[in-house]
């Protein structure tokens, strides 16, 4: 039997992933023994009377600070059965969570993710311990647990057998620096709303050829700053100028 994927994440509320991590896929893969998903109470570590792991920062200021020694003693405990973990720390200052990264992440056998709370963690846990910092967007969270679920999620995704198909990832926005197509199911017309005839007529080829188009529309419509940095041939730049003219006349006949 093969080994599964391996996260272990440190927290001072383990409570908030019970459900997350025990429901839909995430819940199969790991009963699957895809992958394997630990939590670890950083509490038990700190060797204060009621076993805080806070207190207030020096220099003042509002809020309290992660303290760096429940935090060391937590990862040390962890890393002895994690040996070859990447080691990191959920906060906003770190580079930004993408495909390409989550794609990376998914080669490695361990990760050991550090979800902060309150104002932050003490700066020498993070220098001691962390081997890099992941942040999930610019925008600030009560804490880290919700950037360590959407991580993990992600990340997992491109574990081999966690999807049901081994193209699912490579087919979903983003993957290709594009923008997701239209999806649609059954039924085939609703209230006179119809899937497109293209979708029905079995022609596959024609079907990768509406999708790209719709998925380069989207991109165009929605995101155009990935357009920048996307891989397009010379087919999809063609493609791109007709839907801007396509764009333009209807802009034109609106006014």
């Amino acid at each position: 039997m093969s080994i599964p994927f391996r996260v272990n994440i440190l927290t001072t509320f383990p409570e908030m992933f019970d459900s997350f991590f025990s429901s839909s896929i995430l819940g199969r893969a790991q009963e699957q023994r895809l992958i394997d998903i630990r939590i670890t109470d950083i509490r038990p570590y700190s060797l204060s009377k009621h076993h805080n792991t806070d207190d207030y920062p020096f220099g003042g200021g509002a809020g309290m600070v992660m303290m760096a020694q429940p935090i060391l003693d937590a990862v040390a405990a962890v890393s002895a059965e994690y040996p070859s973990a990447r080691r990191i720390y959920m906060g906003p200052r770190g580079k930004k969570l993408t495909t390409s990264l989550a794609r990376e992440l998914s080669r490695e056998k361990e990760l050991i993710l550090l979800c902060g709370h309150y104002e932050g963690v003490d700066q020498r846990a993070l220098d001691t311990c962390m081997d890099e910092e992941i942040s999930i967007g610019d925008y600030i969270l009560t804490g880290g647990e919700p950037a360590a679920m959407v991580l993990v999620d992600c990340v997992s995704r491109f574990i081999p057998g966690v999807l049901g198909s081994a193209d699912s990832p490579e087919e979903e926005s983003f993957s290709d620096g594009l923008l997701e197509y239209p999806q649609y199911t059954r039924p085939r017309d609703l209230n006179g709303m119809e899937v497109p005839e293209v979708l029905l007529n079995g022609d596959h080829a024609k079907i990768r050829a509406w999708r790209r188009y719709q998925s380069l529309k989207a991109t165009l419509l929605h995101r155009p700053d990935l357009l920048e940095t996307a891989p397009l041939d010379e087919k999809d730049l063609k493609l791109l100028d007709e839907i801007r003219k396509e764009m333009n006349q209807i802009c034109s006949s609106e006014n």
